[in-house]
């Protein structure tokens, strides 16, 4: 019996960032733990634009910790994190343990 692929969301202003592999990785909280393997992203624009991706890494860490460990601390210094993931999820805070999803694209 084959395995279902994994599908996530990702926003209409993200989901160019993924076709291009300008973004690979993405980071989660409180959602379906994803796992390594095959990964379909889906635009949450248009349900009929995807890309399937190859997920190699998951971890998880406080938010606090996630922009040292995708080497963008210049870019999401803590308050511009918090402030970024709080559009998608108004409760996390940097202490909140999330899962970082690293992948591939094809």
């Amino acid at each position: 019996m084959a395995k279902r692929i994994q599908t996530l969301g990702v926003v209409d202003r993200l989901f160019p960032q993924v076709l291009s592999g300008e973004k690979r990785s993405t980071i989660r909280w409180k959602e379906n733990q994803i796992t390594i393997g095959p990964l379909r992203f889906v635009c949450d624009g248009d349900q009929q634009q995807t890309v399937d991706v190859e997920v190699f890494r998951c971890t998880h860490m406080p938010l606090s910790e996630v922009a040292s460990f995708v080497g963008k601390t210049d870019e999401w210094p803590d308050q511009i994190m918090l402030e970024g993931m709080r559009e998608h999820y108004p409760e996390i805070k940097l202490s909140s343990i999330v899962q970082v999803i690293e992948y591939r694209v094809p």
